[in-house]
């Protein structure tokens, strides 16, 4: 893909208080927070807020990959034990492959912070094209886990067919190997 081309990260909160208007959704605003702090190269995001329903979430998962068109899809919420957390469980089932490291990689990250880390049953995967990604509900811990492993992300996407995502490196260093850099 051209260089400067403009990124499209979708973002899906799953959340049955928050898409019931109980309360307002602070995840999907933290994820784009550490987007605008961390990307420089062009982005857009599309939005969607869904209960803790399976359904739901395959649904908002499929419209912002195949109809929106996200190069990357971030879930926030629904990872945990409990019976209502069902996004790992729709994300494996809109996805054509999982990829394990980005789960292992953010449970070890959120072991370091809470004990509760271990609980967590967060996964990536692709569809198509993109990457979508399963981020706990709590904005503190997305922050915590967006500054660890987004450096894997761009090169993710290179990989995968979608645009070339660039970041300022005092937020975070996407990592590249030599051959795949742009100067």
């Amino acid at each position: 893909m051209p260089e400067g081309e403009l990124c499209r990260f979708g973002i899906l909160t799953s959340s049955d208080r928050a898409s019931s208007g109980e309360y307002e959704d602070i995840s999907g605003p933290a994820i784009e927070g550490f987007l605008r702090d961390a990307l420089t190269s062009p982005w857009e995001s599309a939005r969607r807020l869904v209960p803790d329903d399976k359904s739901a979430i395959e649904e908002g998962i499929r419209d912002l990959v195949d109809n929106e068109m996200c190069s990357v899809v971030i879930t926030t919420g629904g990872t945990g034990p409990a019976p209502r957390d069902v996004t790992p469980e729709a994300t494996a089932s809109v996805c054509d492959r999982i990829l394990p490291g980005f789960g292992e990689h953010m449970r070890s990250v959120s072991m370091k912070y809470v004990p509760t880390g271990i609980l967590s049953r967060q996964i990536a995967g692709i569809r198509g094209s993109s990457l979508v990604i399963n981020l706990p509900g709590s904005p503190r811990s997305i922050r915590e886990i967006l500054d660890e492993v987004f450096a894997a992300v761009p090169y993710c996407v290179d990989l995968i067919g979608g645009p070339y995502i660039e970041t300022d490196e005092g937020v975070i260093e996407a990592f590249r190997p030599p051959h795949a850099r742009r100067e």
